[in-house]
């Protein structure tokens, strides 16, 4: 999970001359008429001229000892053998960073290979497949450099004509949503206007590059756009002083003190990650849970291995007889549905009279490396139906999961199925997977190579740390998650503000050994449980026994869960089905309350066909889906009994709501 949502690639889009144009054989465009000219000085002109870098010429073309263009050697490329490259690539990182653990400790030097290069591995061996599809036909690869050259040579020429006073149009139009190049001198200042479209210019054109690369399986697609973006957000002038004159003029201002606020808050960060950079993304400082964040009044009334049980004290006389159990992810903590007064589900549920129980999962060290799904399942969601039946004598249950929470959740149900165990009598699932064949983007990380060097790291400390995950969630969005927080905190010396969603989004949880791996490779690499192979504890599972009352969202700009994923998955179980389509993405979608007034929803009956077919012919409503959900999940259990205190005087108060596991950092 993820706080903040992807970007719409088409919503950024280059105004481009010549670049569009084909390279070979066609008629040049004609030069654009200047605007206007200022009337200013020669001199004036030249003193301001003198006083800026001045873009260098580009160097003429290579060519080989026979005096060809280096592009008539595109086959000789063709044959580089990328598989090999990609292994090298990965043997200079590890050496590399053995080199490190000796000079500086805090490395183990004996580890076999690290996930970082198994990534690199990864990485090389991914854009190498691109590469090979373009260079396989020299004149096709020798047609896309001559575009980037000619688009770069469009922009040299346009800054030259500034320099020498004209107003021009830009080549690459500035796009006010990308908020790295706000400031005026980006466009202003013809040096740093230079800097500006070429670099968005190339990096447009490196995606094209992966885009237009046929006969590539969707996965190494993806892939490779993953990492052609990855790089591209790394190689911003944006992220770097001497080319960025917002961060030139802030450390000329600031006598460079801002450079030793940020070096400071760096050295803090990678402390707080254990080695590891932990990119703060808001003021830890001013937040404390059970008083700005997770307030909603409650009680721990079981705690075991894996969980804390929370019961909320009832705010109406009466209550539904049947209560709700909420499942949370693990991978975050549980108080994304318990952020404040205003954004809680939590809350909200308990005002519309539920009787509200939530799982709020341990935060393990490596005592609990071995607890698995299978535990996860039996001391977490099992043991919580047997806890509210004491609690509050129903026996009968609905049941919210989010997210892996809501696969976990699904797993049990098809496990209770197969046992006849028929407590949860209906179930909501919030941007919930269980068919993992179009995963999202956090199936880049997932195949062999990263596993077995996700294993091969896990198995010395018995769980994933944190920081590693939520990590693995900024990359999904590095401009936004990375290189927004990287410039601002450590080269502005600036401290992130106060954010509510951020300050969760930062808090991260481990993850045991034996609970991730499953995961990863059980429903990421294998998809074991849409494919009918998936057993737990012995059993079996079949989603089609699963024939209570399902209720599906799935937000439509989901990265994480996407709706298309979603929508496949709920045509697994047997009973029926209605899917919901939330507008945003996979937490505001889903953290959307009514008093809010935002985003809208779409309903159209179960999830049958595909879901493009079922946007079509669905209805929508503007606002929150949380009513809808309320008449649906009321409309089967509306028998309400006096309101219930936690513990209903059969069980012992442990402590306050949010409990103790929910605090300890990871």
């Amino acid at each position: 999970m993820s706080a903040n949502e992807d970007q719409d690639p088409a919503a950024t889009r280059r105004r481009r001359g010549p670049a569009d144009k084909a390279p070979a054989g066609a008629k040049a465009a004609p030069k654009k008429t200047p605007r206007k000219t200022k009337k200013e000085p020669v001199a004036a002109r030249a003193a301001d001229l003198d006083a800026l870098p001045r873009p260098r010429k580009a160097p003429p073309a290579k060519r080989d000892g026979a005096g060809a263009p280096l592009l008539a050697n595109m086959e000789t490329f063709g044959r580089l053998d990328f598989e090999t490259i990609a292994e090298n690539m990965a043997q200079l990182v590890d050496q590399g960073r053995k080199a490190l653990a000796a000079a500086i400790g805090g490395v183990n030097p004996d580890e076999a290979r690290s996930e970082l290069a198994a990534s690199v591995a990864d990485a090389t061996k991914t854009l190498g497949a691109v590469a090979e599809w373009w260079l396989s036909k020299p004149e096709r690869a020798a047609a896309a450099q001559a575009d980037l050259y000619s688009g770069l040579s469009e922009i040299w020429r346009q800054t030259m004509r500034r320099y020498g006073g004209e107003d021009v149009a830009p080549i690459v139009a500035s796009d006010l949503s990308d908020k790295r190049f706000v400031a005026p001198e980006w466009n202003d200042n013809p040096f740093f206007d230079w800097l500006r479209q070429s670099y968005l210019l190339t990096s447009r054109w490196a995606s094209d590059m992966v885009e237009k690369a046929e006969g590539l399986d969707a996965q190494t697609k993806a892939r490779a756009a993953f990492y052609a973006r990855l790089i591209s957000s790394a190689v911003s002038p944006s992220n770097f002083v001497p080319t960025n004159p917002e961060l030139l003029r802030a450390t000329i201002d600031a006598k460079g003190e801002n450079l030793v606020r940020g070096l400071k808050m760096l050295a803090e960060d990678i402390s707080a990650g254990g080695g590891v950079l932990k990119i703060r993304q808001s003021a830890a400082r001013r937040f404390e849970l059970g008083v700005d964040l997770a307030n909603t009044p409650g009680k721990v009334i079981w705690r075991n291995d894996v969980m804390e049980l929370i019961q909320y004290e009832p705010m109406t006389a009466e209550v539904y007889a049947r209560p709700l159990l909420i499942t949370p992810p693990w991978i975050n903590k549980f108080y994304v549905l318990d952020l404040n007064a205003e954004k809680s589900f939590v809350r909200w549920a308990v005002e519309q009279g539920f009787t509200v129980f939530i799982i709020s999962w341990v935060n393990p060290d490596e005592t609990k490396a071995e607890k698995g799904f299978e535990a996860y399942m039996h001391e977490g969601v099992l043991t919580a139906l047997d806890v509210i039946e004491k609690a509050t004598g129903a026996r009968k249950v609905t049941a919210a999961g989010y997210c892996v929470g809501g696969t976990l959740l699904a797993l049990t149900l098809a496990y209770m199925a197969a046992t006849g165990d028929d407590r949860i009598d209906s179930v909501t699932f919030f941007a919930t997977q269980v068919d993992f064949s179009d995963a999202g983007d956090l199936q880049i990380f997932v195949d062999e190579a990263r596993l077995a060097a996700l294993d091969e790291s896990m198995a010395r400390t018995g769980y994933l740390e944190g920081v590693k995950m939520a990590n693995a969630f900024n990359m999904l969005r590095p401009n936004e998650l990375i290189w927004n927080y990287v410039v601002n905190n450590y080269m502005k010396g600036v401290e992130p503000a106060a954010f509510d969603l951020l300050y969760w989004n930062s808090d991260s949880t481990r993850i045991p050994r034996a609970n991730h791996s499953f995961y990863l490779r059980g429903c990421y690499l294998e998809n074991r449980l849409a494919r009918g192979e998936m057993v737990i504890d012995g059993v079996r599972l079949n989603l089609r026994q699963v024939k209570i009352p399902v209720f599906e969202v799935a937000p439509k700009e989901d990265h994480i869960a996407p709706a298309q994923s979603v929508f496949r998955g709920a045509k697994f179980f047997g009973g029926e089905v209605t899917f919901v389509l939330a507008g945003s993405g996979h937490i505001a979608g889903i953290i959307n309350p009514p008093t809010r007034e935002k985003y809208q929803y779409w309903t159209g009956g179960p999830a049958k066909g595909v879901l493009e077919d079922w946007v079509k012919k669905a209805k929508e409503t503007k606002g929150s889906w949380w009513p809808y959900w309320l008449g649906w999940v009321t409309a089967q259990a509306p028998t309400k009994v006096p309101a219930r205190q936690p513990g209903g005087g059969k069980l012992k108060i442990i402590c306050d709501a949010p409990g103790e596991y929910v605090r300890v950092r990871g």
